[in-house]
């Protein structure tokens, strides 16, 4: 929902799902996205310098509240699939947005890595805070 004609973080919703099905993340409290590109400058005769820029992927990550074993659990089973010698499978991630007009826009990241950047601290008086990084390798407009 909208607030004032802006978006905010309340007005996205992702869907993670990998080889194994979907990865359903307890409480996500931040999410990002970025892509990512290689420059590269071209020098002219005439001094003038003129770039390209080509598309390499995307890149972000998520913040999550730890209320369950879901992400422990879902990157020890990489783990261990790495030592069995068994291949892993990219995911996907969807993401929608209610736009403050009220119309909605969805995308998808595919060909994605995830990694387990922060599995969280553990103290007396506070949540255990988890982060989670991706990277994809194209970001496509579905609606």
């Amino acid at each position: 929902m909208p607030v004032n004609g802006f978006s905010v973080g309340r007005d996205v919703s992702l869907s993670i799902v990998t080889a194994s099905g979907p990865l359903r993340l307890s409480l996500i409290t931040g999410f990002s996205a970025k892509p990512n590109t290689k420059d590269q400058p071209i020098k002219g005769m005439d001094g003038v310098t003129r770039h390209l820029r080509f598309p390499d992927g995307w890149s972000g990550s998520f913040d999550v509240e730890r209320q369950d074993s879901t992400v422990d659990d879902y990157f020890a089973q990489l783990e261990a699939n790495y030592y069995a010698g068994q291949n892993e499978a990219p995911a996907t991630i969807t993401e929608t947005i209610t736009e403050p007009n009220g119309s909605v826009t969805q995308y998808r990241y595919t060909g994605v890595l995830l990694k387990l950047d922060d599995a969280g601290s553990w103290t007396g008086d506070a949540s255990v805070k988890q982060r989670l990084s991706f990277i994809a390798s194209r970001k496509l407009k579905l609606a």
